[in-house]
Formats: C-alpha cells, sequence, structure tokens
C-alpha cells in the first residue's frame, strides 16, 4: 500500500508550485539519497543521481496521473534505477538485462518495507519541525514523547511544570498531525 500523499503529487504537477516541490524535496531527498547509496554510489555520485532523478520529475510530473492503486514509490525507484543504469553506463560498465541489478541489496517488494517508509517520513517531519518550536518546548516534548521521561520528571530538569511539558506535547504532536495528514493516508 503507498501511502504518498495524493495531494502532494498533485501538487508537484506544477513546476512552479514551490511549496509542493519544496515539502516533497525535503521528505524525498533523505529516501533518494539512500537508495543511490545502496546502489553502490559513493556520497558525491550519490548526490548527483538525487539531482538528476529531481530533473526527470520535473520534467515527468506534469503529465503525470496519480493512481491510487499503484505504487508511485516504486514508479519513484525506477525512475531512479535508471538513471543509474545511465550513470553506470556513462563510465563503460556493461548492464547485461537485470544480472547487476539483482546484485544490489534492494530487490522489488523489499526494498523500503511501509513500516519504515512511515517512520522515515515521521522522523524527517520531526526534525523539519523542531526549527518551529521554542528550545524549552521542544525539549519537553522530546523527552517527555521520545525518551519517555514522566512528565513531572522533565518538569524538574527544565525547571517548568508538568502542565507546560503536557501541553508542549499536545502541540507539537497536533502540529505532527497536521503535517502528516495527508501523507499518511492508505
Amino acid at each position: 500500500m503507498d501511502t504518498t500523499s495524493a495531494s502532494l503529487l498533485l501538487g508537484i504537477r506544477s513546476p512552479s508550485d514551490e511549496a509542493h516541490w519544496e515539502r516533497f524535496v525535503r521528505i524525498y531527498t533523505p529516501l533518494l539519497y539512500d537508495w543511490a547509496r545502496g546502489m553502490g554510489l559513493q556520497d558525491a555520485d550519490a548526490v548527483d543521481l538525487v539531482q538528476d532523478v529531481f530533473a526527470v520529475l520535473v520534467q515527468k510530473m506534469p503529465e503525470f496521473s496519480y493512481d491510487s492503486r499503484k505504487s508511485f514509490r516504486g514508479w519513484l525507484r525506477t525512475v531512479a534505477l535508471n538513471k543509474w543504469r545511465e550513470t553506470v553506463r556513462g563510465r563503460g560498465v556493461a548492464v547485461i538485462g537485470n544480472d547487476l541489478l539483482d546484485r544490489l541489496p534492494c530487490r522489488e517488494g523489499e526494498w523500503f518495507e511501509e513500516i519504515e517508509f512511515r517512520l522515515h517520513v515521521v522522523s524527517r517531519t520531526l526534525r523539519l519541525l523542531q526549527s518551529d518550536f521554542h528550545a524549552n518546548t521542544w525539549r519537553a516534548f522530546w523527552e517527555h514523547v521520545v525518551a519517555g521521561k514522566p512528565a513531572p520528571v522533565v518538569a524538574r530538569e527544565l525547571g517548568t511544570t508538568a502542565g507546560a511539558v503536557y501541553a508542549a506535547k499536545v502541540r507539537v504532536l497536533a502540529r505532527l498531525q497536521e503535517q502528516l495528514a495527508d501523507l499518511m493516508v492508505d
């Protein structure tokens, strides 16, 4: 089941929709980079491959038609693999059939399991949200929710009240839920 946001995909159909493209790039760059590194590319080459994939997407997305029955990430992976093949061929390495691809540690269906993708999106979104909150609010949230410390302990550490810790938790989780609302649909 693909949980890529339909509204995000519709938004990036227009190359001039900067808000949707910025969000898409911020979410998918780490994923594409991980795929590129999994294909055996060094850091600089992986960064280049990510850029090449985005260049293809800018060209292809205006004609892209979203089908919720199909996997966008599967299609995106195919685009990345095709750009990788071009890179390999450009270096004079023959890619015969799928022999080289079969030796990659990533096969279709087991490449990026749904739970891993969801964890990736939540983790990335949390990192992006951190700058939206005051440092004490973020720390109260993090220590209580992520580190699992009781609110009174966190309150003592931060010199605040347990109520303030709970309030930080509610504010950050509400913002996280808002950001993930259209990314985590089934």
